[in-house]
């Protein structure tokens, strides 16, 4: 099946910047250590690099990705990120895990595993309660397909959709973490903006969360 992104093949995606990269590198002090977990083909941390001097690590579970990122000199290993990671208690300042904690199999573990090896965690994901996927699921009576990015239920790599209440709910299962900033990319109408503004869980359909610990 070619319209399938289960095995995370990043050597025909275009090299794009994501909307989310910006707010990201605004939560980062200067020289921050980081880790970013799934990191992909290595854009955001090339841009946490450049525009805040970090020093980062990252991990990829799609060997595709870890190859583009060494090509580009940049210090990755492969490796599941929802499992024990190889690294020591509060060996980062930051861990970041930018739109792919809803493709992990244990989300409880990644986010547990942020904590103990940073003091402070920042986490992305696109918000499956956003008002179009309600009407969707509303009106045609099946899996929402606007936050699959064109795929279906059955060939995504989102396993485990989530929404802003999820999220406080994984944040109380793990513990030891509250949230310290929230940002929101912007969806590009200012209506729906200002009302994401009243009404986050209908109305942001990118969450942006820096958690630290208690």
């Amino acid at each position: 099946m070619r319209n399938d992104n289960r095995n995370y093949d990043y050597s025909g995606i275009p090299v794009n910047r994501r909307p989310e990269y910006s707010k990201i590198i605004s939560l980062l002090d200067k020289g921050n250590k980081v880790l970013d977990l799934g990191c992909g083909n290595g854009l955001l941390i090339e841009a946490m690099q450049q525009e805040a001097q970090c020093s980062c690590k990252g991990m990829e579970l799609s060997g595709s990705g870890v190859e583009i990122c060494r090509q580009k000199g940049l210090d990755v290993i492969v490796g599941r990120i929802d499992e024990t990671l190889p690294y020591g208690d509060n060996e980062f300042d930051v861990a970041v895990c930018n739109v792919t904690i809803q493709m992990v199999m244990y989300p409880e573990k990644l986010l547990a595993e942020m904590k103990r090896v940073s003091r402070r965690q920042i986490v992305s994901f696109p918000n499956f309660a956003y008002f179009m996927n309600r009407l969707d699921m509303l009106v045609n009576g099946r899996m929402p397909t606007r936050m699959l990015f064109g795929y279906r239920w059955y060939n995504t790599g989102h396993i485990h959709q989530l929404s802003v209440r999820d999220f406080y709910e994984l944040l109380q299962a793990v513990g030891g973490l509250h949230v310290k900033r929230k940002l929101y990319v912007s969806a590009g109408f200012k209506l729906i903006d200002a009302l994401g503004g009243l009404f986050p869980g209908w109305f942001r359909k990118t969450i942006i969360l820096e958690t630290e610990k208690e």
